[in-house]
């Protein structure tokens, strides 16, 4: 298929997961992606595991978010390889670079002089806290922001210490909007004909994570509390045990909470004025969701699963990984894909692709994850360090 990013030059300066997830969904979509790795090893994702593909070598981590990629080693400690990089900017159209704050100053490539000598490129940068304040020169890393942005101290339950979210949520939130930023960039370049720099940081991101509970304790002073599972201004709207496995509910007005509580046997819960109106429930869950949960803890599951879906109030198991794994829902989405085999090995590992299809069509990965410098001398002519 036709891509949208056909004939789009990227440059990816940079490693571990914000910067690379930014240049997969580019180069997902069409763009030609030049990752640039460093002569020792390249980048430091190549080694995140277990698990490892079948090579035993390169990380399952690496190829999902190095898939579609060219790879060129280049040490940008010299004056030749960043002159290479310069030449290869000449044909680019995006930057993408998160290495370490002050780096690229150092180095020459920040992006006062890159757009002064490249003045149609869109260069991007990743932070960890962002281009200015007094953090701006720290390094950082996923789990630090949950914690200096304030998402762990509102996840989990109230009783709990502050808990960390399992997934590495601003780590790719910022690869996202980076590559939001670009696409932007891209347009308005298509109108002015001039470059832009583009700057994202895990910091922006965690503070975008948590709007809504920032946003209430600027007008009211109040900090938010931990709910565990559940919401702060809907209710019900969390997990409850039943006879065997947990259910999620989320009876998110009060026309399914009406719905709700016939299915739960006490369709006098729907007029009773604690427990009425969205704000009522809120006010009186101390008293509303152990009646809630005691009603749920009658039958298993499979009823309430049946029941709730029946009456058209939205609801889910509570899936753990191998059980998303093996849903038919996952199965259709095609989300899945298994990476191109190289010549004489082994079929490439199955990954997560794009979350975006195009004309009911999911982009497919052309190439498997780059061998440290496979493409150095197809790119640049010369073999790698």
């Amino acid at each position: 298929m036709t891509l949208p990013l056909d004939g789009i030059r990227v440059i990816e300066v940079g490693q571990a997961l914000a910067g690379p997830l930014a240049g997969v969904l580019l180069a997902d979509m069409g763009a030609d992606v030049i990752k640039i790795e460093k002569p020792d090893g390249g980048d430091d994702a190549r080694l995140w595991g277990p698990p490892f593909a079948a090579d035993g070598v390169t990380s399952l981590y690496f190829h999902s978010q190095n898939r579609n990629k060219r790879s060129v080693v280049l040490d940008l400690k010299l004056a030749a390889d960043v002159e290479a990089l310069n030449r290869l900017c000449e044909s680019a159209d995006i930057l993408i670079q998160n290495l370490r704050p002050g780096v690229v100053d150092e180095i020459g490539i920040g992006p006062e002089a890159m757009l002064k000598r490249h003045p149609r490129l869109i260069y991007c940068s990743i932070w960890a806290f962002g281009y200015q304040g007094p953090m701006r020169m720290k390094p950082g890393f996923d789990p630090l922001l949950q914690a200096y942005g304030a998402m762990m101290s509102v996840t989990g339950r109230p009783e709990d210490p502050p808990t960390f979210c399992g997934a590495s949520i601003n780590d790719k939130a910022t690869g996202m909007f980076c590559t939001i930023g670009a696409l932007a960039a891209l347009r308005m370049r298509d109108k002015t004909g001039q470059g832009c720099l583009v700057d994202t940081s895990l910091f922006d991101s965690a503070v975008h994570w948590v709007e809504g509970q920032l946003n209430g304790y600027l007008a009211n002073g109040v900090p938010p509390r931990r709910h565990g599972t559940g919401g702060a201004v809907i209710v019900p709207y969390q997990l409850f045990e039943t006879a065997d496995h947990p259910v999620c509910l989320a009876a998110g007005n009060d026309r399914l909470w009406a719905r709700c509580a016939q299915v739960l046997g006490h369709p006098e819960w729907a007029s009773d004025p604690r427990f009425a109106a969205g704000s009522q429930r809120v006010a009186n869950k101390a008293e509303l969701l152990p009646l809630i949960a005691a009603a749920m803890r009658t039958q298993n599951r499979a009823h309430w699963l049946a029941a709730f879906e029946k009456a058209g109030v939205p609801c889910s198991p509570v899936n753990d990984i191998a059980e998303l794994a093996a849903t038919e829902q996952l199965a259709a989405s095609e989300m899945v894909h298994q990476l191109p085999a190289r010549p004489g090995e082994e079929p490439g590992p199955r990954v997560i692709g794009l979350p975006i299809t195009f004309d009911r069509t999911r982009p497919r990965s052309g190439r498997p994850s780059p061998n440290l410098g496979e493409h150095t001398a197809e790119v640049l002519g010369r073999t790698g360090k």
